[in-house]
């Protein structure tokens, strides 16, 4: 097995955005440099507002079990939680630093029991690292002087003896999650876009020295194993391994003001799309300042479940299905199996085009299991050779067709 072998075969996995500023139901971070114009319910408060509830951080309702027991159950091979974000604020006991949990009411070292419950159901372990550190005195901290933010340019340049300094505090957190923890599968970077001098080499060669078969994301400057797309799926994939992050709302953290939920047909049809092209679908979840998650996401991901455990061989373990030309529609491939994903009602059948048709064996809807009635059509100068491509024309009944998306399944000899 090969380091990137449980991340190709997953395609499905859970984000988790989540810190202290949660029980004022803010969005992550971006509220206390006065908001961000692409997070279109995200609030702007003061500084000082935003970190106060650091104080206050109890959060008795939470339970990583039960997290990650849902996301094993929804279908996800792996959750990636929010160790520390751009606000500074740290998940973990952390030596470096007395902002985190362990100085709150809680107490309880989050990252901790978070490994231990995604571990044991099987999961991937991630963790999300913010390079940017609106906290630090020496990064430097954000000020209520230093509004409004411009996203895409630096902060001010804390001249070099506190950057180095910065660095080593950087350095030093990262191998703090990388070494107490067990292994780690999967590290988040993000925030890199503020600054170019982030000596990425040797963050990168920390990382991997201290987990030689992790996965890292693309987001420490001229660093990645993997693409980034956010909040969209491409039109045509990246090049090489890919993973779109998306919310069920608009926004990352749990914000009560914001009730712009996709529904959870059109989070299966995003799941197909993705997969089709051969990327990992990362869908968030916010819970709450008290650690619960919000009924509308507990309620998704609990849908997608359902779906998932009738078709979830046709994501899992698949690769990058047919072109454009040959299928209406999202489909993937696993061994000699086609799956078509039909995301629209069909009327009465469906075409696949270009394909080998004398070497079909079966054609099934995949909850079922039932048989599907097909033919199938070449030219005529075609039809005389031993091996032609052609169309197959597949007969889909009414009672078949899933009020999510409907998988019919092609195995070809």
């Amino acid at each position: 097995m090969t380091t990137f072998d449980w991340f190709d075969r997953a395609r499905f996995g859970m984000f988790v955005h989540w810190d202290h500023a949660s029980q004022q139901g803010l969005e992550l971070s971006w509220p206390l440099v006065g908001g961000l114009s692409v997070l279109p319910h995200c609030q702007s408060v003061g500084v000082e507002q935003y970190h106060s509830s650091a104080a206050t951080f109890d959060p008795r309702a939470w339970d990583p079990v039960a997290l990650a027991r849902l996301a094993r159950e929804a279908g996800m091979g792996y959750v990636v939680l929010t160790a520390k974000h751009h606000s500074g604020y740290a998940l973990w006991h952390t030596r470096c630093s007395s902002f985190s949990v362990e100085h709150s009411p809680y107490g309880k070292d989050i990252v901790a029991g978070f490994v231990d419950a995604v571990r044991t159901e099987g999961l991937g372990v991630g963790l999300y690292f913010s390079l940017s550190d609106w906290h630090h005195p020496d990064y430097p901290a954000f000020r209520e002087e230093d509004k409004p933010y411009r996203l895409g340019s630096s902060p001010p340049y804390p001249g070099d003896d506190a950057w180095a300094r910065y660095l080593d505090f950087m350095v030093a957190q990262l191998s703090e999650l990388l070494t107490d923890y067990g292994r780690i599968d999967l590290l988040w970077f993000d925030g890199g876009w503020e600054r170019r001098n982030w000596d990425a080499q040797r963050i990168e060669s920390t990382v991997r020295a201290l987990q030689p078969s992790i996965i890292v994301n693309d987001r420490l400057p001229g660093v990645g194993d993997y693409a980034t797309p956010e909040q969209f799926v491409p039109e045509t994939a990246p090049e090489g391994r890919w993973e779109t992050c998306l919310t069920m709302n608009e926004s990352w953290g749990w914000n009560p003001e914001d009730t712009e939920y996709k529904s959870d047909r059109r989070l299966i049809h995003t799941l197909c799309e993705v997969a089709s092209r051969g990327g990992n679908l990362l869908l968030n979840v916010s819970p709450r300042g008290d650690g619960s998650l919000p009924g509308e996401q507990v309620e998704r991901i609990e849908r997608i479940g359902r779906w998932w455990r009738a078709n979830g061989r046709s994501i899992a373990g698949t690769s990058a299905g047919l072109r454009a030309s040959q299928f209406y529609g999202p489909s993937t491939t696993a061994g000699d199996t086609v799956y078509l994903h039909l995301l629209m009602r069909p009327y009465d059948s469906v075409d696949v085009r270009d394909v080998a048709v004398r070497r079909v064996r079966s054609v099934r809807e995949l909850a079922s299991g039932r048989d599907l009635a097909y033919s199938t059509r070449t030219g005529i100068i075609e039809g005389l050779m031993p091996d032609p491509k052609g169309t197959i024309a597949i007969e889909i009944p009414d009672e078949l067709v899933d009020d999510m998306a409907t998988v019919v399944a092609i195995d070809f000899a």
